[in-house]
């Protein structure tokens, strides 16, 4: 890491494995995928230079520096000159060429390492609306200066006629802010928390109105598609109301390479190309906004909830305060009375002479008072044993659906992904739902802290199988510090935590939950990680 303090990570990455890459392994495939995403988007150029009107090779480049830091800036320099080399033959003289090179990696790499100021506080997860606004401020800035920089040497070498200034810097602008806006974020975004496009019928639908959308303003009418091109918002703004920042930016990805490809398939398109990306500019800044206003939404609702879990605690410490001094002060008067009685006991046997009709009357008294606590301590084991009138029929898919939507703004935060693996033949359970979720998200949240304890974000599995015909076990997988030794099987000491500051309840009370469900809780695991599994009953027919 640099001393200058600039280099720095911020969030958790979701693939380790990724960021731990030798760097010429990283330099090298960086490169490629430049090349490959230039050549690919090479259509439609100003003139035989690099000047098209979508420029994903850009959003690679915040991509790496964002992600990987700034020891790799100087690929941002070599690689807009192997492009040209690679893919356009060189159009322009070694001159030139170099010094556009430079005013590529110079404007971008100044704009990189601005945003990576640790005064800065960027995350490049987009975890808040700021992140999002600063990345895209940063974007268009930077390309900005790219294009007129570009474009000016161009003119400058005779390259091109000073009238054509202005178109040309336009188009490379837009192409360059587009291929950052739709490129980076989901990048940044599926690196960063490592979970994937959900395979729901919603989320088919979603896809299909993309494409229908593109087919009505493509196919329907010539003379009206700058008007109808407004209907692709319509896709785009559900995915970011239903599913925040993380869906719209595949929602985004979809719609602007569903665009390219009409523009490939229609010719009559190309004479309103800057005109469409520039609706397209529009579009996807408008989807990222409201991605971002969502998800900022969602994490507001979950600290609020935070808040309201902490008051309820501090309501159920006083409450519990009151109950214990109640229970002792119940269980107190008949044990205090027990053992008088028990001493009049002895002392009658042991006098001389003693009374055993006596003795055996104040035994009898005795024994009364010590039912009397017995009794007590059973009306309070009444009280609170876990309700069961609330039991119903209930899909698994629904449970973890429901709690990880709970949990998602905390999973967000701390950059940690999940992953579901629920067999697809899986019967519904008898269960408490409110009770099982809770039991579901005090283990999510476990391995969440696990996780953050050593250092990284990480991945949770959450697994769901068929034991037999009258069981489901769900397990809870995460890559942490595993658990202690003490921790095995169903094994919970008491008021005992693997973290500094547990109290030790929250996987007795987990066990206590599933085990009135007529189920069993177990834990396993060193040190490359923890599993906590759980069964519960089939519901009967």
């Amino acid at each position: 890491m640099s001393d200058s303090g600039l280099e720095r990570r911020p969030v958790a990455m979701a693939f380790p494995r990724i960021f731990k890459l030798p760097q010429p392994v990283l330099a090298f495939s960086f490169l490629a995928g430049y090349v490959l995403l230039d050549w690919v988007s090479f259509i439609h150029p100003f003139a035989p230079f690099g000047i098209t009107p979508w420029n994903p090779p850009t959003g690679l480049s915040f991509i790496l520096i964002l992600l990987f830091g700034q020891r790799f800036i100087p690929l941002l320099f070599a690689a807009p000159l192997l492009a040209d080399i690679l893919v356009r033959q060189l159009p322009l003289s070694w001159t030139v060429e170099f010094i556009t090179s430079a005013t590529i990696g110079g404007f971008y790499a100044t704009g990189l390492l601005i945003l990576l100021r640790p005064a800065m506080r960027f995350n490049p997860a987009l975890t808040s609306m700021r992140d999002l606004v600063m990345l895209i401020i940063v974007a268009a800035v930077s390309s900005a200066f790219v294009a007129m920089s570009y474009v000016g040497v161009l003119v400058a070498a005779q390259w091109l006629p000073a009238e054509d200034f202005t178109q040309a810097a336009l188009q490379y602008w837009i192409g360059d802010i587009i291929g950052i806006a739709v490129v980076a974020p989901f990048a940044l975004i599926a690196l960063t928390r490592g979970r994937a496009l959900a395979l729901s019928r919603e989320t088919a639908l979603q896809v299909f109105s993309i494409v229908a959308a593109l087919a009505i303003v493509f196919l329907y009418s010539e003379t009206h598609r700058f008007e109808l091109f407004y209907i692709l918002f319509l896709p785009v703004i559900w995915m970011a109301v239903r599913g925040g920042l993380e869906l719209v930016t595949i929602g985004i990805l979809i719609t602007q390479i569903g665009l390219i490809v009409c523009m490939q398939l229609l010719p009559s398109l190309n004479q309103d190309i800057a005109a469409f990306q520039a609706l397209m500019l529009v579009m996807a800044l408008t989807g990222l906004a409201a991605g971002a206003v969502v998800t900022e939404h969602r994490r507001t609702e979950f600290q609020l909830r935070l808040h309201q879990d902490s008051l309820a605690h501090v309501a159920r410490r006083g409450s519990l305060g009151e109950l214990a001094a109640m229970v002792a002060h119940e269980i107190n008067q008949p044990l205090m009375a027990a053992g008088t009685y028990t001493r009049l006991v002895a002392d009658t046997l042991r006098a001389p002479g003693g009374d055993g009709a006596l003795a055996a009357e104040t035994a009898e008294k005795a024994a009364a008072q010590v039912q009397r606590a017995a009794d007590v301590v059973r009306q309070l084991r009444a009280l609170i044993r876990l309700d069961q009138s609330g039991r119903a029929p209930v899909g698994v898919d629904r449970i973890v659906r429901e709690t990880l939507d709970l949990c998602r703004p905390e999973l967000d935060r701390h950059a940690v992904s999940v992953r579901t693996a629920l067999d697809g033949d899986l019967p519904s359970i008898t269960v408490d739902l409110l009770q099982i979720e809770q039991v579901l998200l005090n283990l999510i949240r476990n391995a969440t802290e696990a996780m953050q304890s050593v250092g990284h974000g990480g991945m949770i599995v959450i697994k769901a199988s068929r034991v037999d015909n009258e069981e489901v076990a769900i397990e809870v997988v995460d890559i942490g510090p595993g658990f202690p030794a003490e921790f095995s099987g169903a094994n919970f000491p008491p008021l005992s935590s693997s973290k500094a500051e547990g109290l030790g309840v929250g996987l007795s009370l987990c066990r206590s939950i599933v085990e009135a469900h007529g189920g069993r809780l177990t834990a396993s695991g060193g040190s490359g990680g923890a599993t906590v599994r759980f069964t519960l009953p089939v519901a009967q027919a």
